[in-house]
């Protein structure tokens, strides 16, 4: 996701660590993951969105959900979210390992079996492995994962059943603090899911699943303490889910509908304030959908409702609307306004967390988050390009914020009431021998944080100004291609940045060389950060530096 035009990854480094997602100028605890027909999410923190134990080759590529469309099919994110479906299995594999500067080293292992026929059982297995020293002093990492996966395909129908499991350990200097501490956090993940799909024909389909979630969590402080590393901060959040979805036709009249229900619970070392350790989050919409049929296209007008409720919260309604005109040929195809609004929970660590003492001061008033979604959009093509482009203002009431106060040891939960007026846009291009993706995003925002005294934010107020993308891919010849990611952004001052300035270019660069005598072996080579930035994507928290590595895949 590092350089999708869609979303802004904020990193605290550049291998298997902790990075926050956002989406539209949110923040980390307002985006959310969809997998399948379920919301996954973390209720201690969003820190651990993407903790994940899937092995990528199990899944889809991504889809990055807003408006109205991330209104319908996900629970408790309100800024958009990242959605993955599971990827059939197919009688493939491949072995990969790399090594790179700072004693960087990965290895992964992946499987998979097919049966034949209309109707037959498959199954996959990965185990993956990463460690290294870091870019930075005390910024090592230990990562391991193993996962596995049956699977029934029929007609029309997929089903999987999924268990994996991940521990990950890493150090970073200031990974969550501003006081200039080297700190760790040790994670365990185990996730159990099974997920069925049914398409039905004429764009209708029923999915559904269930799933558990385990997350593990011991942060240390300071590893470095003369008495051992302080790590009073242990934390285990349980999570139980269910939920169902689909577009069908009744009467006429196209629906979709989705309702998921996930229960969750938190037994901790140090969130013990705040007024509850578990939940029970509910979510059901119902949009129906009407077209008419017009010259050259159709009109379509989608027009309903989502119920949130919580034992540990009212239950509120929210509407969902779009009207859309899409044209089967030329160059414009579609354009649509949209409104929706999204509701979220606040998370353990804003909650529990002691309101008057410690590294993160939590606030045991906070109450449900409240998103309201304006848009206007278009998509087409011209000239050999085809994009996509959208206008937006998001209204965010109660939006829970991590800020600095001078003169307060600790970050604090403080709610805010802020607006994001946005524009983004995403155009694509392939000539023979190369192709490119461009993506380019502008935001405003104004907070009122409701009288708290407040110095500086960590996240809401931690946005690119303006941000532009740009991926290319050359085919130097036959065997060998060239892949070059960049990202230039205008980042909104904040004074607890503190190196690299508020402007940044960072890029990637990869080589990839398949022998011609050799075609199931690829070679690698890969710099991150070639222009080796400073530039802090979290304000406080060092940058990872270049990093170079080369590898070689060899698949099957």
């Amino acid at each position: 996701l590092r350089y999708e035009p869609l979303v802004d990854i904020e990193p605290r480094n550049m291998a298997e660590a902790q990075s926050d997602v956002t989406i539209r100028g949110d923040t980390f605890e307002n985006t959310g993951l969809q997998v399948g027909a379920l919301s996954i999410f973390d209720p201690q923190t969003g820190h651990y969105l993407m903790e994940l134990p899937v092995a990528p080759a199990m899944l889809g590529a991504p889809e990055i959900l807003t408006g109205a469309g991330h209104a319908i099919e996900t629970m408790n994110s309100t800024g958009g979210a990242v959605a993955y479906g599971w990827r059939q299995i197919a009688n493939a594999g491949f072995i990969t390992g790399s090594a790179g500067n700072d004693g960087l080293a990965r290895e992964e292992i992946y499987q998979g079996w097919s049966g034949s026929g209309a109707e037959h059982a498959a199954a996959d297995v990965d185990w993956s492995h990463a460690s290294g020293n870091g870019t930075v002093p005390f910024g090592d990492f230990h990562f391991d994962r193993a996962d596995a996966r049956v699977e029934w395909v029929a007609p029309g129908s997929r089903t999987d059943l999924f268990a994996g499991y991940q521990a990950s350990f890493f150090g970073w200097p200031n990974l969550y603090t501003p006081f200039d501490s080297d700190e760790t956090e040790n994670l365990e993940t185990v996730l159990v899911a099974v997920n069925n799909r049914e398409n039905l024909g004429g764009g209708q389909y029923f999915e559904s699943g269930a799933f558990y979630r385990r997350n593990k969590d011991d942060y240390a402080f300071d590893r470095f303490a003369p008495l051992g590393p302080v790590h009073p901060y242990q934390h285990t959040t349980w999570e139980y889910g269910a939920g169902f979805g689909g577009r069908t036709e009744i009467g006429g009249v196209m629906v979709d509908y989705h309702a998921e229900q996930t229960t969750d619970s938190l037994m901790s070392t140090s969130l013990i304030y705040g007024p509850y350790h578990s939940r029970t989050l509910e979510k059901i919409a119902l949009v129906p959908e009407e077209s008419w049929e017009m010259e050259g296209g159709a009109v379509t007008l989608k027009a309903g409702a989502t119920f949130d409720d919580s034992n540990r919260a009212g239950g509120v309604f929210s509407p969902v609307a779009e009207l859309a005109r899409e044209w089967n040929s030329g160059g414009l195809r579609r354009i649509y306004a949209s409104y929706s609004t999204t509701t979220e929970m606040p998370s353990y660590t804003a909650l529990d967390s002691s309101p008057t003492s410690g590294l993160f001061l939590g606030n045991p008033n906070l109450v449900r988050q409240t998103s309201r979604d304006t848009e206007i959009g278009l998509s087409g093509g011209a000239w050999g390009w085809t994009g996509q482009a959208a206008v937006f203002y998001r209204r965010d009431d109660n939006l829970v914020d991590w800020t600095y106060t001078t003169g307060v040891f600790g970050r604090s939960a403080n709610p805010v009431d802020i607006g994001t007026e946005g524009f983004e846009l995403v155009a694509r291009h392939s000539w023979g021998l190369w192709s490119v993706v461009l993506g380019y995003t502008a935001l405003t925002k104004s907070a009122d944080y409701l009288g708290a005294p407040v110095t500086a934010s960590f996240y809401a107020l931690n946005y690119a100004r303006q941000r532009l993308t740009a991926a290319l891919l050359l085919r130097l010849t036959e065997t060998v291609e060239m892949r070059l990611d960049n990202s230039a952004r205008i980042q909104e001052p904040d004074s607890l940045r503190t190196a690299g300035g508020n402007d940044a270019l960072t890029s990637s660069v990869g080589l990839d060389w398949h022998p011609q005598s050799m075609r199931r072996l690829e070679f690698s080579a890969q710099v991150d950060n070639l222009w080796n930035s400073a530039y802090q994507s979290v304000p406080g928290v060092p940058a990872s530096r270049r990093q170079l590595s080369f590898g070689a895949t060899y698949g099957w």
